[in-house]
């Protein structure tokens, strides 16, 4: 009988500690693509509660496409970031706001010095849940935003998601100083600041 209850106790606990564990790392996505995605990295990783911030392609046809055949146009992918997240810990309302201040939603095929469809500004929802939620978002900026032209970032559904290769992940880490420079000589700096004022991402 000892033995018995020890045992059920030791099998209570190691159901409870899955259980927490589980709890623990329940996970979301979230795809968002606002122009250059080195660009785009940065904001997210400084986030609480994220956990991931990858570099990649989606919104297109073609499968496993590199990045010249994406920069070239033409496969429909646009250049993204897929961020891991836990939202007992952030909100994918938090996660669009920070979205929205770093882009310029008034731009159609194009941000800042990028021109071409695979340099949209989307959204790309995982659930409904989301889906609203960026309505939702979007709906409040257009009755908020200080700056007269239309909204035409896309808000669609999330397809298939490709990484980057590698020398693109965290570009602005493994290469800070072009980065910096590119970010200026593409003037995002200064047309976020002009959109968002102080609340201008960067």
């Amino acid at each position: 009988m000892k033995m018995l209850i020890i045992t059920v106790i030791g099998l209570s606990g190691m159901l409870g500690a899955i259980a927490t564990a589980t709890a623990e790392t329940h996970l979301e996505k979230a795809t968002f693509a606002g122009g250059c995605f080195w660009c785009m990295e940065h904001p997210f990783d400084e986030i609480p509660g994220v956990v991931s911030v990858t570099a990649g392609y989606t919104g297109g046809q073609k499968r496993n496409p590199t990045y010249e055949e994406v920069s070239a146009g033409g496969t429909g992918h646009a250049e993204s970031v897929q961020i891991v997240y836990d939202p007992a810990k952030v909100t994918y309302e938090k996660l669009l706001d920070v979205f929205w201040h770093n882009i310029d939603p008034t731009a159609k095929d194009r941000q800042f010095c990028d021109s071409g469809h695979q340099y949209r500004s989307a959204i790309f929802y995982h659930n409904e849940q989301q889906h609203q939620l960026a309505l939702q978002s979007k709906a409040l900026l257009e009755k908020t935003k200080t700056f007269k032209e239309p909204i035409v970032t896309e808000i669609v559904q999330a397809t298939e998601f490709y990484p980057a290769e590698d020398y693109h992940q965290h570009y602005y880490k493994k290469n800070p100083i072009r980065y910096k420079f590119y970010r200026t000589s593409c003037g995002r700096d200064r047309r976020l600041k002009e959109l968002w004022g102080s609340a201008a991402g960067h």
